[in-house]
């Protein structure tokens, strides 16, 4: 787990914070001393991946939409990626998630029974454990929801080292009904994985 930030601290913009950007002497107001959540708990640090052939290594809407929500639940969101629905360029993606110490990870699309929808088959080669009660949490409230794509998504969640990695259908009302129900439970699991690595 890595250590959580003071927003003050953090730098202008959505970069993440690292020990060489921090500068005690910085005086100018950043994004979030700005914004409305300079009160919030800091949950964790973020990023989104967004797998869509359509994105062309730019996110959509999409993106800005989950970086919304997040930012809600008090996550700082260090990146948005988008990339096109391939094996190998999901797990790029999701291993440099990993790597950097993030702890959660989004996907969003690629859940469904299309032959290009691989998102589920990648995240399951990554994690080292399953939390199929999230997983289907998430189907749960998407048929409340009344999103299709979110009840016959086969996306899966998970921790990967200590970074938690969902899976979420790609239209807005499964980003939505998903995240409220996806956020309280990652905070959650990254409080524990935190206590772990703090032993």
């Amino acid at each position: 787990m890595s250590t959580r930030f003071d927003p003050r601290t953090l730098p202008g913009g959505r970069r993440l914070p690292t020990e060489e950007d921090f500068d005690p002497e910085l005086d100018q107001p950043t994004e979030l001393e700005q914004g409305t959540h300079t009160d919030t708990p800091i949950a964790g640090r973020a990023m989104v991946v967004v797998v869509d052939d359509r994105v062309s290594g730019q996110p959509d809407s999409i993106g800005p939409l989950v970086t919304e929500l997040l930012d809600e639940e008090g996550f700082l969101v260090g990146g948005v990626v988008g990339v096109p629905a391939e094996e190998t360029e999901v797990r790029k993606a999701l291993e440099t998630a990993v790597v950097g110490g993030f702890d959660f990870v989004v996907t969003v699309g690629g859940t469904g029974v299309g032959p290009r929808d691989v998102t589920p088959e990648v995240t399951e080669e990554i994690l080292d454990q399953r939390l199929p009660g999230i997983a289907e949490a998430l189907r749960s409230s998407g048929l409340t929801a009344g999103a299709v794509d979110a009840i016959v998504s086969r996306g899966h969640v998970g921790v990967s080292g200590s970074t938690v990695v969902a899976n979420l259908a790609p239209s807005r009302a499964a980003i939505r009904d998903g995240m409220a129900t996806l956020c309280p439970l990652v905070s959650y699991v990254v409080g524990q994985l935190s206590a772990i690595d703090e032993l």
